[in-house]
């Protein structure tokens, strides 16, 4: 840990995936920006944490530690479907009602767990989704009545499940979409390579770097916004006019293959924009760039869904540098921006001579 100001962080996770990927990362991530900023932080797994009620007031021990000074923000990652469980949302409700702002916040969680509930929060906003009857947990493809018939016995009538309308046009394939602080940080299109519907990639699919329209990024940060997400993976199924529906929304978002396709690092992103939610912080370069690149830019590289009038492309990929001099580079960047647009070769220059230098 080091040097130690007033401002804390957190980081919670849960034991079972705590060597996963993604928590590495955003564990090293977060270490870096506390060491560099000065912040005092700490790592806390979710069975290490006792809640308390003692004389009418909240409390909170951590291997039988009294915690004194309480963290200011914490970064979230538990496992779904797990986190449905009645003790791991009641850590979240006693961090969150001790004044902790958490990322994402329990109910952002509980929106994102069950697919119907996800939903049932995105109707009634405008939002394109599929035909839904019911809710649940397995996804498979019934072609007709007869089909479905014959895949009866898959379904386990003291569980819940879903019926959703076949989307046939993007069979196989989707595009992920990483939105942390309400600003898209890349987009990647994921195929099946077995002719399966599913195109995760820990089932086997591929994925790689794409572009979408302002359309398609409108209603990832939309499915964001509504859930009440800070980071998450809005999942887009592709329609042939171009425009998109949401198949769903992942609180708990993976990032490994994300990263290799995209070569970003989204566990930086995650810890700068941690560190922006403290009291005294600020949006760094990078984040800032994200909000600069996702406003206004242009591509040569074809878009996935119908055109825009303000055409959008992907943070460049060198956007996950160190931050050096963060107020006068972003000074500098706005002041060649003509009407509010620039050129995106000109950005990645400026981003290659500032590497360089």
């Amino acid at each position: 840990m080091c040097s130690s100001v007033a401002a804390k962080l957190w980081f919670l996770t849960d034991r079972r995936i705590r060597e996963d990927y993604p928590q590495k990362e955003i564990l090293r991530a977060l270490k870096a920006k506390c060491c560099e900023e000065e912040l005092d932080f700490r790592a806390v797994v979710m069975d290490e944490v006792v809640l308390t009620i003692e004389q009418g007031n909240l409390g909170l021990r951590i291997n039988g530690e009294l915690i004194t000074a309480y963290p200011q923000v914490v970064v979230v990652r538990v496992p779904t479907p797990w986190v449905q469980s009645d003790s791991d949302i009641t850590v979240l409700r006693h961090l969150e009602k001790m004044g902790c702002r958490l990322m994402n916040r329990p109910q952002a969680i509980l929106n994102c767990v069950n697919k119907f509930w996800t939903f049932q929060e995105l109707a009634g906003h405008g939002v394109p989704l599929p035909d839904t009857f019911s809710y649940g947990k397995a996804v498979f493809l019934a072609r007709d009545k007869h089909h479905l018939a014959d895949l009866s016995h898959l379904i386990r009538h003291e569980a819940p499940y879903l019926f959703q309308k076949y989307v046939k046009e993007s069979h196989g394939r989707d595009v992920r979409v990483i939105v942390v602080g309400g600003r898209v940080v890349g987009t990647m299109l994921r195929c099946s390579t077995d002719g399966r519907m599913q195109s995760n990639c820990s089932l086997g699919g591929v994925g790689m770097m794409c572009s979408l329209s302002e359309q398609g990024k409108q209603l990832a940060i939309q499915v964001s916004n509504i859930l009440g997400m800070d980071v998450c993976g809005i999942d887009l199924l592709m329609k042939d006019d171009g425009s998109f529906c949401v198949c769903e929304a992942n609180a708990n978002v993976g990032f490994i293959a994300f990263d290799k396709a995209c070569n970003l690092d989204v566990a930086g992103i995650i810890a700068d924009y941690a560190a922006s939610l403290l009291p005294s912080g600020r949006l760094t370069r990078r984040m800032s760039l994200l909000s600069v690149v996702s406003t206004a830019s242009e591509t040569s590289e074809p878009e996935l869904g119908p055109p825009a009038s303000t055409a959008v492309d992907n943070m460049s990929a060198s956007s996950s540098s160190v931050d050096s001099d963060p107020e006068s580079t972003e000074r500098e960047l706005l002041t060649k921006l003509p009407g509010g647009l620039f050129n995106m070769n000109q950005l990645l220059a400026n981003e290659i001579k500032l590497l360089v230098d």
